[in-house]
């Protein structure tokens, strides 16, 4: 049976394994481990944006034509910032 990712569910697991990285109490070959699952997190959760994206210039597009988009520009926070 396979089990169905939800994106919710996704980015919160890829936090999870963030944070575990970021600690640094982890074995190479741990961290290596938790490394390749967030890069499969990370590309799952890019596709789903991009699908959802995708959905909404549709959407847009079918609707009245006045209406533009710009692309989605994820911006990083410096430290201290929230």
């Amino acid at each position: 049976m396979t089990k169905k990712i939800i994106f919710e569910s996704a980015l919160k697991r890829l936090e999870e394994i963030v944070q575990k990285l970021e600690g640094g109490d982890l074995s190479l070959d741990e961290s290596l481990k938790l490394f390749e699952e967030g890069i499969e997190l990370s590309r799952f959760c890019t596709k789903k944006l991009s699908e959802a994206q995708a959905g909404v210039e549709k959407l847009i597009r079918s609707g009245e034509k006045e209406f533009k988009t710009t692309p989605l520009v994820l911006e990083e926070k410096e430290e201290g910032e929230e």
